[in-house]
């Protein structure tokens, strides 16, 4: 995982993009905190660092990243919640940011109207590993195997979303397969590898560093169709689980109250990256799937996520952690 981190910073630091937007506005006079409420080396702390590096040549001030893990992301967006609204401390994360209101039994804010949205930056598709010993070669074979052994097959997740991904395939498969929390998708990845976890749900951009070491497969990707990065793996719902079609994003969020002058500075330096074709590409590289949307859009975008997930909740498909 280093080396890929090094060849996407290396990549990122390359791009040619705008003249500096010191010319643009007072933003930034000191370092900008980008808060990753997640553990180094998954994906969406690779996503961060590359776009704090692809914004260095365009800003007169670094944006500095900084993993504030624990408690499913709460920790560090608990940070930025109650940070000054004045642009020098903001939040990238998934989509479970607003799951996590039914997935854990309290939060110390609210995920939609305790924060301000920037912007959507990615779609975050997931995929099912399991590493080349186990003794299936797909899901069938997976759930056929799962099936004969109840409740050995564990499947990792990282946060609320995974773990719903991972239980909700075992609800609608009749099986029973325990969910075995990580603090990211490196060390997911990792256990996979090794052999100590048999199944895992994580982000494209966790598992595609080791696929062609041969000892992992992916097995099946959440969504309703395959995703351009593995084009081989099938679809839950081709292998027999019906209209399975769940995935997450990845968004910038910034304290309560900020001024729309300053979210549309932020918003536009960072559209004006995910514009640029060598961004683009590095994204590619990565297995990330571009989905960028102003704020309005991501505002949208959680609210119907809220509502998605609050009709789960009120079926049982949820339940909080006690």
């Amino acid at each position: 995982m280093k080396t890929a981190r090094r060849t996407v910073l290396a990549g990122a630091a390359a791009l040619a993009l705008p003249a500096p937007l010191a010319a643009q506005g007072a933003w930034p006079t000191r370092p900008v905190r980008l808060i990753v409420p997640y553990a180094a080396s998954g994906g969406t702390d690779i996503l961060a660092r590359a776009l704090a590096e692809a914004l260095r040549p365009a800003l007169p001030q670094p944006i500095v990243v900084e993993n504030r893990a624990g408690a499913a992301g709460v920790i560090g967006s608990e940070v930025v919640a109650r940070a000054e609204p004045d642009g020098y401390t903001l939040l990238m994360v998934v989509s479970t940011h607003v799951m996590n209101r039914y997935h854990l039994p309290s939060l110390p804010y609210d995920p939609i109207r305790d924060f301000t949205p920037i912007a959507m930056l990615t779609r975050n598709t997931m995929v099912l590993v399991a590493g080349a010993n186990q003794p299936f070669d797909s899901l069938r074979a997976m759930i056929d195997h799962a099936k004969r052994n109840p409740g050995r097959v564990g499947t990792g997740s990282t946060e609320a979303l995974s773990s719903f991904i991972g239980q909700e395939l075992a609800r609608r498969a009749g099986i029973d397969m325990p969910d075995v929390a990580y603090r990211s998708g490196g060390q997911l990845m990792n256990d996979i590898v090794a052999g100590h976890l048999p199944t895992g749900w994580t982000s494209t951009v966790s598992a595609m560093p080791h696929i062609g070491t041969g000892r992992v497969r992916v097995l099946a990707v959440s969504t309703g169709t395959r995703t351009p990065y593995f084009p081989d793996a099938p679809t839950a719902a081709e292998q027999g689980v019906r209209e399975f079609d769940l995935s997450g994003w990845v968004a910038l969020l910034g304290p309560p109250r900020m001024d729309a002058g300053l979210v549309g500075t932020i918003g536009g330096a960072v559209q004006r990256v995910f514009d640029d074709a060598g961004f683009q590409q590095r994204l590619v590289a990565l297995s990330v799937e571009r989905d960028f949307r102003p704020p309005a859009a991501l505002l949208e975008a959680m609210q119907r996520d809220d509502q998605i997930w609050a009709a789960a909740a009120q079926a049982g498909h949820i339940r909080p952690q006690q």
